[in-house]
């Protein structure tokens, strides 16, 4: 039986038992006690960094390049995956970059992108796809199994990225 730590409303975990004793919490938040202490808890194995940082086969599991280009000449052992429907629109990236919107707007945009309806949807009337929500959900499912990292071309250092949204987006409960 896989156990976990589910936070109610009241931030109480309640602990099911696990085979190998170990404790994971998946509640999500910072603010957690049980964030706060290494090698016991784990909230999330979702990572970001940059493409271009030094691969880590240890820590890095699954290698997500969450971007719509995939880079000229970058060899594709870079990541395992590319994925350019995680990655901002052209568009908006644009605008971001030429300075037309700030980046409140850009994340905005960004999270009503991921879950934009896609055509498909038109065509069916019972199982809606609402945009990236089941490819989010899946990662989700990955990370709670083994590391994912999410990568894109931005710096490593770099803090307004949609990869950290992202990240942030599966770490919460809309996933």
């Amino acid at each position: 039986m896989l156990g976990q730590w589910r936070c109610g409303p009241d931030n109480a975990c309640k602990q099911r038992e696990q085979a190998d004793n170990r404790k994971y919490c998946r509640c999500f938040n910072s603010e957690h006690p049980a964030h706060t202490t290494r090698g016991i808890y784990r909230a999330t194995m979702i990572h970001t960094k940059s493409v271009a940082s030094p691969i880590d086969p240890a820590h890095d599991g699954l290698r997500i390049l969450a971007a719509r280009f995939r880079g000229r000449g970058m060899s594709s052992s870079r990541y395992d995956v590319w994925m350019p429907n995680l990655g901002p629109s052209e568009t908006l990236l644009r605008d971001l970059q030429a300075g037309r919107i700030n980046w409140a707007a850009f994340i905005r945009g960004y999270r009503a992108e991921l879950f934009a309806d896609a055509a498909i949807d038109d065509r069916n009337h019972t199982i809606k796809n609402h945009g990236q929500k089941f490819t989010l959900r899946l990662i989700k499912t990955l990370a709670a199994q083994a590391p994912v990292t999410l990568m894109c071309h931005c710096a490593e250092t770099q803090l307004q990225c949609h990869r950290h949204e992202l990240a942030r987006l599966l770490a919460s409960k809309r996933v």
